[in-house]
């Protein structure tokens, strides 16, 4: 029967809110390993950690520490895998569920930093802020006229995702600028969607009619290359390309394409299939392709926030009480009998995912 509950992470935490919520328990411990931590100290630590509190960035955190079948083996005591962020790219959601580990996220814990930059991205696009920007201090006898950009006012933003980040975008762009909004996401019903004062449509709708296409949508295996080279094509001439969701769900290759034809107006990326992206990247080399390396999720606000969630979720989750952001509540039974078998008592009933 374990009365110390371990819990460890590598590297870095959101924020160190979440060291002050678990210090203010005795009967927790945590851990700190590095990427490059030695095998004699890393092994003793992984053999006896009941949770892990992981990095959402597949790049920073080294392949060893990702929560897969190899991690599983190592860990054999670990009955629960925290992610810092929304995404969960650096989680092998089958082996976890496979070995009855829970697998937990901070879903919503920014969404308020993501939804902002997107629409920044958005109006630095239309109104051609970037292209100026790199123009002037190019350029000595600059003809404005040639930069002549659109309001954001009643034009049409189509959302691929409509979690906590779609909604809150779909809101702003309501909100502020009066815009049509259509969201594809085969997980929500249509009422929800109306609900949010959103228009339900299939994916090729809303690349054929949006003024804007924003991804909003996790990385899974039926997202990864969703929009490609064929979705591009659909887009009208003057639309723009935004994203703040995570590389790999569009294809970089077909953008560039679409974007030395002209097929569509521009870009707005946050997200890289490799992070940060080489300097020499195409897609770098584009003045109406705005980029920041991954950093809409993170303001000092949301840092907080999500340092805040993951702490309070990860002792609720230690102390077997319900937890509302569960990735894979299929583990439930599995999880909740090596849970007992550990702590001496069984959890208190399954909660619900995120979706």
């Amino acid at each position: 029967m374990a009365d110390v509950k371990r819990v460890f992470y590598v590297k870095y935490l959101a924020h160190p809110i979440y060291t002050d919520i678990l210090a203010t328990r005795s009967d927790i411990r945590l851990d700190k390993l590095e990427n490059d931590s030695a095998d004699d100290v890393a092994a003793p630590v992984l053999a006896g950690a009941h949770a892990f509190q992981i990095g959402s960035a597949r790049d920073e955190l080294a392949k060893k520490y990702h929560a897969d079948r190899d991690l599983l083996r190592r860990t054999q005591s670990l009955l629960i895998v925290s992610t810092n962020g929304a995404g969960y790219d650096t989680v092998n959601l089958k082996a976890c569920t496979d070995a009855g580990v829970l697998v937990l996220n901070q879903a919503g814990g920014n969404k308020e930093a993501v939804a902002e930059h997107a629409l920044a991205m958005m109006l630095s696009l239309t109104k051609r802020i970037i292209e100026t920007d790199r123009a002037m201090r190019r350029d000595k006898d600059l003809d404005r006229n040639i930069f002549i950009g659109h309001d954001l006012r009643y034009k049409t933003v189509g959302i691929i995702g409509l979690g906590n980040v779609g909604k809150r975008l779909a809101e702003l762009c309501r909100g502020l600028f009066s815009m049509r909004v259509l969201a594809y996401d085969p997980y929500v019903s249509s009422e929800v969607m109306t609900k949010n004062g959103v228009e339900k449509v299939e994916l090729d709708d809303l690349m054929r009619q949006a003024d804007f296409v924003s991804i909003n949508c996790p990385l899974t295996d039926e997202s990864r290359a969703m929009v490609g080279a064929q979705q591009y094509a659909l887009m009208k001439p003057t639309a723009y390309f935004v994203t703040t969701a995570r590389g790999n769900i569009h294809d970089e290759k077909a953008l560039e394409e679409a974007l030395r034809a002209r097929k569509i107006a521009g870009a707005g990326l946050d997200v890289w299939e490799k992070e940060p992206p080489p300097l020499d990247h195409p897609l770098l080399q584009f003045d109406n392709v705005m980029v920041s390396p991954h950093t809409a999720g993170v303001t000092r606000e949301a840092r907080e926030n999500m340092g805040r969630i993951a702490a309070e979720q990860m002792l609720a989750a230690l102390d077997g009480k319900p937890v509302a952001r569960v990735l894979n509540p299929e583990v439930w039974p599995r999880y909740a009998a090596r849970f007992e078998e550990t702590f001496g008592f069984a959890p208190e009933g399954h909660s619900h995912g995120n979706g």
